[in-house]
């Protein structure tokens, strides 16, 4: 890995994706962490260094808004800056350059450690943007793979807490049950500036859309651990799907919806709010191993998928890249609506579409090198480029 150049770069010889169209020709232009332009090759400033990637897409580097873990670290079992760290360069290797660090349903030390451990890694740890609380104040009824036994009510006092580490972090989604969170409180966190993401819950259409009008933003993996869509009762897959204010996470893995399933989604989903891919990923991608801790109970990869003994899906051993070509081979999006999904729509409903997430001027020189079936060659964070090989995973 090396430092950002210092003056003016003018990255050319690749297809230009930068959210709406392709552009031949053209240059990007870096000035240290920034985007300063994009311009045909033929209008590049005398003064820039050129760099010709010789072919392939450049594109907005991949956002990934649920990441448990990677490089053989979970963030359960580390909520520190340091494990964030290694988490991201973990991930960065496929593609990502911003996520937030998940931290499932866990005890309220663990909690106060993430927050804690976010808002030192925002400002000193490359490729982490945020923190994802996916608990604990789900349903027990739609636990997954956490804890009952952890789950509570989402109170006055977590709703301080809460507040208080959005305005630290700057960037704060928290994953909560209906059922959990009153309307009242959904408000008072919305207006703190918390995203509040409604997962894990056994919600009717009626309480679901009670909770999004009081200003939830997303939904975390759509279809998993909430209530389903009926041609009676729509539960909260038809509430997200029926709602233009919520964004929906989605985990195209093969393994926890099936593809006809989300293709479906994806026709349906009532705008501006938009279907954004997300990885759901636990320690094992970016490291070898085939089995990992979650809250003391051992999963094991079967077959392509991460399960706990008695068969609960944990998590996903999915990558950004590999989500990416998984939606076009699978879910009949294009190539650039997928790239979309990974960068332009987690930006904006991160509220972070003003600094990444497209190639714009004074935007982030947050980067993807591919090539053109969709494999990274490269990526550059804040304008500091890295390959894959460079950019191994920390390992624990």
């Amino acid at each position: 890995m090396t430092s950002a150049p210092a003056g003016l770069v003018a990255l050319t010889g690749a297809t230009l994706f930068d959210g709406e169209r392709r552009l031949e020709g053209h240059a990007l232009l870096v000035d240290g962490a920034l985007i300063a332009g994009v311009v045909p090759r033929s209008e590049i400033p005398a003064d820039a260094a050129v760099t010709d990637l010789g072919g392939g897409i450049l594109t907005a580097g991949f956002i990934d808004v649920q990441v448990n873990g990677g490089g053989g670290v979970m963030l359960n079992d580390a909520p520190t800056p340091d494990a964030m760290a290694a988490i991201a360069a973990a991930h960065r290797r496929f593609g990502t350059t911003g996520l937030l660090p998940t931290l499932i349903t866990d005890t309220p030390a663990a909690t106060a450690a993430a927050i804690a451990a976010a808002a030192e890694a925002v400002s000193t740890r490359p490729g982490v943007i945020g923190l994802h609380l996916e608990g604990p104040h789900l349903a027990p009824a739609r636990r997954g793979a956490h804890l009952p036994e952890l789950m509570r009510p989402l109170t006055e006092a977590d709703a301080d807490q809460l507040a208080a580490a959005a305005e630290a972090i700057g960037t704060l989604l928290v994953t909560m049950a209906v059922e959990q969170a009153p309307p009242a409180l959904i408000r008072r966190l919305a207006d703190a500036g918390v995203i509040v993401s409604l997962g894990h819950t056994d919600a009717d259409y009626d309480a679901a859309m009670r909770a999004i009008d009081a200003g939830a933003r997303s939904v975390t993996h759509l279809f998993n651990a909430m209530s389903q869509l009926g041609h009676r009762a729509p539960g909260m897959v038809g509430a997200a799907i029926d709602s233009g204010a919520v964004w929906c996470g989605v985990i195209a893995d093969g393994h926890h919806v099936h593809p006809a399933s989300l293709s479906a989604a994806l026709r349906a989903k009532r705008g501006p709010g938009r279907c954004v891919l997300v990885t759901d990923a636990m320690s094992t991608v970016g490291a070898d191993g085939d089995s990992f801790t979650l809250n003391g109970r051992t999963a094991r990869r079967v077959d392509g998928k991460l399960v706990l003994a008695d068969g609960t899906l944990a998590g996903s051993d999915i990558d950004m890249a590999a989500s990416v070509r998984y939606a076009v081979a699978h879910l009949g999006v294009s190539a650039d609506e997928a790239l979309r999904m990974a960068t332009v729509y987690p930006a904006a409903l991160l509220r972070h579409d003003r600094i990444r997430g497209r190639l714009a001027p004074a935007l982030a020189a947050d980067l993807v090198h591919l090539t053109p079936d969709l494999h990274v060659q490269a990526t550059w964070i804040a304008g500091e480029h890295s390959t894959p090989q460079t950019s191994l995973p920390l390992s624990r």
